[in-house]
């Protein structure tokens, strides 16, 4: 393995270090990016149970807002319940924005990774195959051994770098979209929330 990388050349050296942060990336993004984190289940029921027993101080508002991303929307949208229906609706979908950001916490990083590992292996092959060229004007075509090393050093990176964006190109689509479901769940949620608090919503009653 270690011969590989080094018949790679310098450049297999950022090409290895994109692929030890994409990994990264998605190992922590499978962690963080679970449904039961993110849209816990009954919340807004709890929530409405809560505003029935009329336990809706301070406390539990802050509880609820650092417990869970829609946790935090409901909590902002609580915390503006006394002002009418319209202006809670704006703290729910402002706080929504800035938790869809959250949620697409390193997901620009991968994409990069994804775009410029193929790049760095394209350099990688052009500069072997220079190294091939420089060959055949120094020794001619005559000993195959002294062009391998530049054509094996083009090979190589090209590969590293597919190797690296094919996955980061799959992973990225399937985060992105996974964090579209998300916050298309936390919305509807909230807009549960409005109509409960409001005292229009008849189905959680």
């Amino acid at each position: 393995m270690f011969e590989l990388i080094q018949s790679g050349g310098l450049l297999m050296i950022p090409i290895l270090f994109c692929s030890v942060l994409a990994m990264g990336i998605i190992g922590e993004r499978f962690l963080t990016l679970q449904k039961k984190k993110i849209v816990p289940p009954e919340l807004v029921d709890q929530v409405w149970e809560l505003a029935k027993a009329k336990k809706l101080d301070a406390k539990t508002i802050k509880h609820l807002k650092e417990s869970s991303p829609l946790g935090m929307i409901l909590a902002s949208g609580l915390m503006s319940r006394s002002l009418g229906r319209d202006v809670m609706k704006e703290a729910i979908v402002d706080s929504g924005r800035h938790v869809a950001h959250k949620l697409e916490r390193f997901l620009n990083t991968l994409g990069t990774i994804a775009t410029i590992t193929p790049l760095l292996g394209l350099l990688g092959t052009v500069l072997g195959m220079i190294k091939v060229f420089a060959a055949i004007v120094s020794h001619g075509v005559g000993d195959p051994t002294v062009l391998a090393g530049g054509i094996s050093e083009a090979l190589i990176t090209t590969a590293a770098g597919l190797a690296v964006a094919i996955p980061c190109v799959i992973f990225h689509r399937y985060f992105d979209g996974l964090v579209d479901v998300y916050v298309l769940n936390m919305e509807e949620e909230s807009l549960k929330l409005i109509e409960v608090i409001h005292g229009t919503y008849e189905g959680l009653e």
